[in-house]
């Protein structure tokens, strides 16, 4: 049986689940990254194709050997790459579904003017939004079944109590994927309560006081609180 490509440009600890997903989906799943870390780390976590290269070059792009029915999911953490490899994606193969990812509304009308077939944007994220998005069977199932609304699936906001095991752990050092929840943002009271998306760039830590929001089926939520919050 014919399986379609699903290249995932963009990899690292938060990313993870989103190639996770796709792994799980009937489609051969290609990571392209463009730093040694990621790629080390991609290997690292098991995933067989991963390609590493220079990702402003287009003969470089043109050499993956997409095809227009494949899907192209852009995930790169910084936004203005995301929105320049969009553009040259869209530019190179014009026919394929490029799926990509937002961390502001200003972001998601530079990634619409630069082609992009669907913006998962994590500004204005919903259950049903996203679902609604995602309403033709041709785009990726991993989005679909995330956000579908026949799964028991919401946002969660937990507070960091004291003693709890991660108190004082860096945000990029702790692995959400182990526990299938989603981090989206916290409000850090070491910045005055400000809201914080993950994909800030900002080098954040977790205190007790601290409020994390985060998505992911209700049972998963659920032991996950019990973890942050133990008795």
């Amino acid at each position: 049986m014919f399986k379609r490509n699903a290249f995932l440009f963009g990899y690292n600890k938060k990313r993870r689940f989103i190639a996770r997903e796709l792994e799980k989906e009937p489609l051969n799943l290609i990571l392209v990254v463009d730093d040694e870390p990621s790629y080390n780390q991609a290997k690292e976590d098991g995933f067989r194709e991963v390609v590493f290269m220079d990702l402003t070059d287009d003969e470089l792009l043109e050499k993956l050997k997409i095809n227009e029915n494949d899907y192209l999911v852009c995930v790169m953490t910084d936004h203005y790459m995301n929105v320049f490899l969009t553009l040259s994606l869209h530019s190179i193969f014009p026919k394929a579904i490029i799926l990509a990812l937002s961390d502001s509304p200003h972001t998601t009308q530079k990634l619409k003017m630069a082609g992009a077939s669907r913006i998962i944007d994590l500004y204005q994220v919903s259950a049903n939004r996203i679902h609604n998005m995602l309403h033709k069977p041709v785009t990726t199932k991993l989005i679909e079944r995330l956000f579908s609304p026949e799964e028991e699936f919401s946002f969660k906001e937990i507070e960091i109590p004291e003693n709890s095991p991660i108190d004082e752990v860096m945000v990029d050092d702790f692995d959400f994927s182990l526990h299938n929840v989603i981090l989206i943002g916290m409000i850090d009271k070491r910045l005055s309560n400000q809201f914080i998306f993950v994909t800030s760039g900002l080098e954040n830590r977790f205190d007790v006081g601290d409020t994390l929001v985060c998505i992911g089926y209700n049972e998963d939520l659920e032991r996950f609180k019990e973890f942050i919050q133990p008795m």
